[in-house]
């Protein structure tokens, strides 16, 4: 726990978040985000935080010492008689790679150094781990002095990222070729029911991100994505990816980049979501964004930047769940 002055003199604490904070961080997280876009005569719809909690909710069983609040103290002779969380961040780390996953500050409260504050304290200390690693986030391109801060730390913007949305038409994509089968693991954990589709995972997410993170598979399971691995007749795998019925789409990754455009039909035939499908597309992934495109989706809004400190994965091959989580 550490101390700060802020706004108005009054003492800022740093510390874990409780449980039921997990709702105040989401509406920073909204409050910071509607304001900027609002600048961008782009404000965002009334909140539905539910997707978020449960993003948070995950992040704090898996990095529960990588997840702090910024709080001001509450006053019983004030109207505020607890204590108010201002901003909050939280990374995951996944086995040599640290992932900045959120870092808000509500927009009267920025400018006093918070969200500087609990960046260098959730960073991996070199005392502690002194192996080489990356640091790595995802950040908004519409976000300059963000992205300066976080690049005076190595995590410099490398990458666009693309958010596509729409209604597809999957017969615009082509099928998977002969000889590759789809084996679907829905919401069973592949560890207990097929041990090799567990570790095939694990191994193209090392041979494709550069690291495995079975916890993160674990929750979008959890969440309503149903996954499918991809492997030759002989059982060799080349990919593994995931949809749902909501729309959400990814992560996908592949040994094999030419098989792209057929496992984006795969799964986009194999389950047709209740409204439009939203993927976020990094730039470097050419062959997911032509056929997406030709499949009806479109790009919207600005795209957000992937940031890093050195090169950790082979984006081409990948599209992720979410910019929360790789």
């Amino acid at each position: 726990m550490s101390l700060a002055r802020g706004q108005d003199n009054v003492a800022v604490t740093y510390r874990p978040p409780r449980h039921a904070e997990l709702a105040d961080c989401a509406l920073v997280w909204y409050s910071a985000v509607d304001d900027y876009m609002a600048r961008l005569n782009r404000p965002l719809p009334s909140p539905y935080l539910d997707p978020l909690l449960t993003m948070l909710e995950h992040l704090l069983a898996t990095d529960p010492e990588r997840f702090l609040v910024a709080v001001r103290s509450g006053d019983a002779a004030s109207a505020r008689s607890r204590d108010q969380v201002i901003g909050f961040g939280i990374a995951a780390q996944r086995e040599h790679v640290w992932y900045l996953s959120q870092l808000y500050v509500l927009p009267h409260e920025q400018g006093h150094g918070i969200g500087r504050a609990l960046l260098t304290q959730i960073l991996p200390s070199e005392a502690a781990d002194p192996r080489p690693g990356v640091l790595a986030m995802c950040t908004d391109s519409a976000q300059p002095v963000s992205n300066g801060l976080y690049a005076r730390y190595g995590i410099v913007p490398r990458m666009p990222v693309f958010n596509l949305v729409g209604s597809p038409n999957p017969s615009a994509l082509s099928r998977l070729p002969a000889g590759i089968e789809a084996v679907a693991f829905g919401r069973s954990d592949p560890s207990a029911a097929a041990p090799a589709i567990a570790a095939a995972i694990d191994a193209i997410d090392r041979a494709v991100l550069g690291y495995a993170h079975p916890v993160d598979h674990a929750h979008l399971r959890a969440t309503g994505r149903t996954g499918f691995i991809y492997r030759f007749d002989d059982d060799e795998p080349v990919g593994y990816g995931y949809s749902s019925e909501v729309g959400r789409f990814g992560p996908v990754a592949l040994l094999d980049e030419t098989l792209t455009a057929p496992v984006l039909g795969h799964l986009m035939n194999a389950i047709r979501p209740r409204g439009a499908t939203s993927a976020w597309v990094p730039g470097a992934n050419d062959r997911a964004m032509v056929a997406l495109l030709r499949a009806g989706l479109r790009i919207e809004g600005f795209p957000a930047l992937l940031c890093w400190t050195r090169p950790f994965a082979a984006f081409e091959r990948y599209v992720p769940a979410s910019l929360s989580l790789l």
